[in-house]
Protein backbone atom coordinates (compact mmCIF):
# COMPACT_ATOMS: atom_id res chain seq x y z
CA UNK A 1 0.00 0.00 0.00
CA UNK A 2 2.93 2.61 0.96
CA UNK A 3 4.19 1.83 -2.87
CA UNK A 4 1.01 2.86 -4.28
CA UNK A 5 0.45 5.75 -1.83
CA UNK A 6 3.96 7.16 -3.01
CA UNK A 7 2.64 6.73 -7.10
CA UNK A 8 0.07 8.79 -6.24
CA UNK A 9 1.71 11.38 -4.26
CA UNK A 10 4.90 11.05 -6.78
CA UNK A 11 1.97 11.52 -10.02
CA UNK A 12 0.33 14.03 -8.13
CA UNK A 13 3.75 16.59 -7.95
CA UNK A 14 4.40 15.53 -11.56
CA UNK A 15 1.03 16.95 -12.84
CA UNK A 16 1.70 20.06 -11.29
CA UNK A 17 5.19 20.68 -12.26
CA UNK A 18 3.95 19.93 -15.47
CA UNK A 19 1.03 22.44 -15.35
CA UNK A 20 3.38 25.00 -14.08
CA UNK A 21 6.01 24.43 -16.95
CA UNK A 22 2.80 24.31 -19.35
CA UNK A 23 1.91 27.97 -18.12
CA UNK A 24 5.26 29.53 -18.07
CA UNK A 25 5.31 28.35 -21.94
CA UNK A 26 2.40 30.28 -22.87
CA UNK A 27 4.03 33.18 -21.17
CA UNK A 28 7.52 32.81 -23.09
CA UNK A 29 4.93 32.47 -26.50
CA UNK A 30 3.19 35.31 -25.83
CA UNK A 31 6.17 37.42 -25.81
CA UNK A 32 6.58 37.72 -29.33
CA UNK A 33 10.04 37.14 -29.05
CA UNK A 34 11.66 34.74 -30.98
CA UNK A 35 13.78 33.50 -28.45
CA UNK A 36 11.03 33.58 -26.50
CA UNK A 37 9.06 31.39 -28.56
CA UNK A 38 11.38 28.93 -29.18
CA UNK A 39 11.21 28.68 -25.54
CA UNK A 40 7.82 28.34 -24.84
CA UNK A 41 7.46 25.67 -27.66
CA UNK A 42 10.21 23.76 -26.11
CA UNK A 43 8.28 24.16 -22.68
CA UNK A 44 4.87 22.97 -24.11
CA UNK A 45 6.52 20.04 -25.58
CA UNK A 46 8.31 18.74 -22.60
CA UNK A 47 5.27 18.59 -20.21
CA UNK A 48 3.19 16.61 -23.46
CA UNK A 49 6.34 14.44 -23.04
CA UNK A 50 5.82 14.02 -19.33
CA UNK A 51 2.22 13.59 -19.20
CA UNK A 52 2.70 10.58 -21.54
CA UNK A 53 5.83 9.08 -19.86
CA UNK A 54 3.26 9.06 -16.99
CA UNK A 55 0.47 7.85 -18.45
CA UNK A 56 2.58 5.32 -19.88
CA UNK A 57 4.33 4.07 -16.54
CA UNK A 58 1.28 4.47 -14.83
CA UNK A 59 -0.83 2.07 -17.22
CA UNK A 60 2.17 -0.46 -16.82
CA UNK A 61 1.85 -0.81 -13.28
CA UNK A 62 -1.99 -1.43 -13.38
CA UNK A 63 -1.82 -4.14 -15.94
CA UNK A 64 1.06 -5.89 -14.81
CA UNK A 65 -0.55 -5.73 -11.05
CA UNK A 66 -3.48 -7.26 -12.44
CA UNK A 67 -1.56 -9.74 -14.11
CA UNK A 68 0.10 -11.03 -11.29
CA UNK A 69 -3.19 -11.29 -8.87
CA UNK A 70 -5.12 -13.44 -11.99
CA UNK A 71 -1.74 -15.34 -11.98
CA UNK A 72 -1.60 -15.43 -8.42
CA UNK A 73 -5.41 -16.69 -8.28
CA UNK A 74 -4.65 -19.26 -10.69
CA UNK A 75 -2.10 -20.87 -8.35
CA UNK A 76 0.81 -20.27 -10.79
CA UNK A 77 3.27 -17.22 -8.87
CA UNK A 78 6.48 -19.12 -8.29
CA UNK A 79 7.40 -19.40 -4.91
CA UNK A 80 8.62 -16.77 -2.87
CA UNK A 81 11.18 -18.95 -0.73
CA UNK A 82 13.99 -16.76 -1.89
CA UNK A 83 16.22 -15.88 0.82
CA UNK A 84 16.08 -11.84 1.65
CA UNK A 85 18.72 -9.13 2.19
CA UNK A 86 17.72 -7.26 5.32
CA UNK A 87 16.28 -4.87 2.40
CA UNK A 88 13.75 -7.01 1.03
CA UNK A 89 15.67 -8.16 -1.98
CA UNK A 90 16.38 -11.33 -2.74
CA UNK A 91 19.67 -12.48 -3.00
CA UNK A 92 20.67 -13.01 -6.46
CA UNK A 93 22.73 -16.06 -6.18
CA UNK A 94 19.58 -17.75 -5.22
CA UNK A 95 17.28 -15.80 -7.73
CA UNK A 96 20.07 -16.45 -10.41
CA UNK A 97 19.73 -20.29 -9.29
CA UNK A 98 15.47 -20.11 -10.24
CA UNK A 99 16.19 -18.29 -13.87
CA UNK A 100 16.92 -21.40 -15.81
CA UNK A 101 13.55 -22.71 -15.13
CA UNK A 102 11.24 -19.87 -16.24
CA UNK A 103 13.69 -19.24 -19.36
CA UNK A 104 12.88 -23.37 -20.22
CA UNK A 105 9.01 -22.33 -19.28
CA UNK A 106 8.84 -19.52 -22.12
CA UNK A 107 11.11 -21.47 -24.55
CA UNK A 108 8.75 -24.36 -24.24
CA UNK A 109 5.64 -22.49 -24.69
CA UNK A 110 6.38 -18.94 -26.11
CA UNK A 111 2.57 -18.15 -26.64
CA UNK A 112 1.70 -18.10 -22.73
CA UNK A 113 1.10 -15.19 -20.63
CA UNK A 114 1.69 -17.07 -17.41
CA UNK A 115 5.21 -18.12 -18.30
CA UNK A 116 6.60 -14.96 -19.67
CA UNK A 117 4.80 -13.74 -16.76
CA UNK A 118 6.96 -15.64 -14.39
CA UNK A 119 9.74 -14.88 -16.73
CA UNK A 120 9.58 -11.08 -15.68
CA UNK A 121 9.39 -12.20 -12.03
CA UNK A 122 12.49 -14.43 -12.44
CA UNK A 123 14.19 -11.64 -14.24
CA UNK A 124 13.20 -8.81 -11.45
CA UNK A 125 14.35 -10.99 -8.57
CA UNK A 126 17.92 -10.99 -10.23
CA UNK A 127 17.84 -7.49 -10.37
CA UNK A 128 17.73 -7.35 -14.15
CA UNK A 129 14.79 -4.59 -14.19
CA UNK A 130 15.07 -3.81 -17.54
CA UNK A 131 14.72 -7.62 -19.04
CA UNK A 132 11.77 -7.81 -16.00
CA UNK A 133 10.02 -4.94 -17.99
CA UNK A 134 10.27 -6.20 -21.23
CA UNK A 135 9.02 -10.13 -20.39
CA UNK A 136 6.24 -8.59 -18.56
CA UNK A 137 5.26 -6.34 -21.27
CA UNK A 138 5.30 -9.24 -23.59
CA UNK A 139 3.02 -11.08 -20.90
CA UNK A 140 0.73 -8.20 -21.10
CA UNK A 141 0.68 -8.31 -24.52
CA UNK A 142 0.00 -12.14 -24.72
CA UNK A 143 -2.93 -11.99 -22.08
CA UNK A 144 -4.72 -8.84 -24.29
CA UNK A 145 -4.71 -10.81 -27.60
CA UNK A 146 -5.97 -14.05 -26.21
Amino acid sequence: MKGKIAVIVMAVLLVFYLLLAGVRAIAFIQSGEPVGIAIGVALFVLPLIGFWALAREVTFGIRSERLVRQLDELGGLPSNDLPVRPSGRPYRDAADAQFPAAQAEVEAEPENWQSWLRLGLAYDASGDRKRARGAIRTAITLERTR
